[in-house]
This record gives C-alpha cells, structure tokens and sequence, in this order.
C-alpha cells in the first residue's frame, strides 16, 4: 500500500508512486520552461553573472552565463562584457525553456541553453501542473497539427503557442516574436489550456498524445464550456477511451 496517492511508475519489477502535489526535483537532461527573477553579477555556485529562474523545484535555478547561447549563436569565451550585457539578453519575468545540466549538492539545479531550440518564450500562454504529471519522453516540443504547439516541461511548466512557420535559429534564442496573433490562432491555444487543465483535474497523464486526443474530444463545445466538471469529466472520459484502445 503505498504511503501517498499520485501517478504510478514501473521499472523492472520496482513499483513507486510519485505523489500528485510535489515540488520538482531536476534530473540531468530534463527539459523545463521557468521564469527569470533575477539577474545578478554574483553567485554562491560560480560561474560569474548568472540569472535566476523559478522551475517550480524547491530552490531558485540558475543559468550560468557559460551555459548561455550569445545571440546568434557565437560560440567564445564569455568576457565581463557579456555579463554587464546580460540583461539586455534576459530580464526579471522573462520566460524561458532550457534543459538541466547538473544539480548542485545543495539540490540547486544548473540550467543550460545551448541548443538553438532552447531560450526566451514570446507569445503564449503557461500552464502549471504538477510536475508528476508530465509523463517523460524521448523530446518534450511539439508540434500538434491543431495549429499550436507545446512544450512540456518536466518541472509541470507547460508553454502553449502559435507554431512558426519558419524557425529563426539566427537569434541563438534572444530574440521573441511579438507580432499579433491571430484570434484563430488564439482560439486552440485557449482550447489547448483548457483540455491541459481538465486533464489536469482528472489525474490523466499529459502528453502529446493525451492532450490532442483530448482537444478533438472538446470540438463540439465551446471553449469556455470545457471548464463545466460534467463537460471535463465527459472529454477526459473519451481521451482515456482512446488512449487504451491505442495501448490495445
């Protein structure tokens, strides 16, 4: 009997249970969206100038400025230059996606952006869930054929936007796309959000998957209406349906 209630998880034959409201506990190599809350010149963990990001985990992360792609890319040694610019790169509520590198003794987590897909979030919408209930997989971007895209980040940070028509690597990640979105285009980010919170309600595991079987579920109501418990408890019941007939 397990000691807490959550989202089972198999290995071989070791059985846990991860309980469903919990803080994030970073692994090497997770994929997570956070939040900047400060930028500053010093650092307890070295590195020189660094930001500070909320990822939902029990302490502040950081990003090293080693770890940070320059715009455009550049690869160079990072000079007292690049840190008295930094905040021209990163400012206190910016959002951004990286990946994990390292965790610290004190249980910190180091952050890294080096990837050109990894970096600054411009327009969309985030969604916070418990970390338990992203399920892991192989990537975490995606681009659903709804028209949006999502990426799911492991710390329950989940990024809903329009889906580029052309992906602009020449920024290295600095640069955010502000134009308007369009009100069609704004509509399936809503509807995405709201599936991701009923599915979210009902304890079923968000994924790829998951959240566009349930998108085609919520069709036929209007996007406001998917908030109703009975509508939420109906779609969620149609997305489990399908999800077992596929695992069948």
């Amino acid at each position: 009997i397990a000691s807490v209630a959550g989202t089972v998880e198999r290995v071989n034959k070791l059985v846990c249970v991860k309980a469903l409201n919990t803080r994030y506990n970073g692994e090497v190599g997770d994929i997570v969206v956070g939040r900047i809350t400060e930028v500053s010149l010093l650092t307890c963990h070295g590195g020189g100038g660094w930001p500070a990001v909320e990822t939902n985990s029990r302490l502040d992360s950081v990003l090293l400025l080693s770890s940070m792609n320059l715009p455009g890319g550049e690869l160079r040694r990072r000079s007292a230059e690049d840190e008295l610019a930094m905040r021209d790169y990163l400012q206190e509520g910016d959002l951004i996606s990286a990946e994990v590198q390292s965790i610290f003794s004190d249980g910190a987590v180091s952050l890294h952006t080096r990837s050109l897909k990894y970096g600054k979030l411009g327009q969309g919408v985030l969604v916070q869930v418990s970390p338990s209930l992203v399920k892991r997989q192989k990537t975490h971007f995606h681009d659903l054929p709804c028209g949006a895209s999502v990426i799911l980040g492991n710390n329950g940070f989940i990024w809903i936007y329009p889906t580029p028509e052309q992906k602009d690597e020449e920024a290295g990640g600095f640069t955010t796309n502000l134009e308007p979105v369009p009100l069609s285009d704004r509509e399936v980010i809503s509807r995405l959000r709201n599936c991701i919170v009923a599915l979210v309600t009902q304890k079923l595991m968000l994924f790829d998957t998951s959240i566009l079987y349930c998108y085609e579920a919520s069709l036929p109501h209007q996007i406001k209406d998917i908030l109703k418990p009975e509508v939420m408890e109906e779609i969620v019941l149609e997305t489990r349906k399908r999800l077992l007939d596929l695992e069948g």
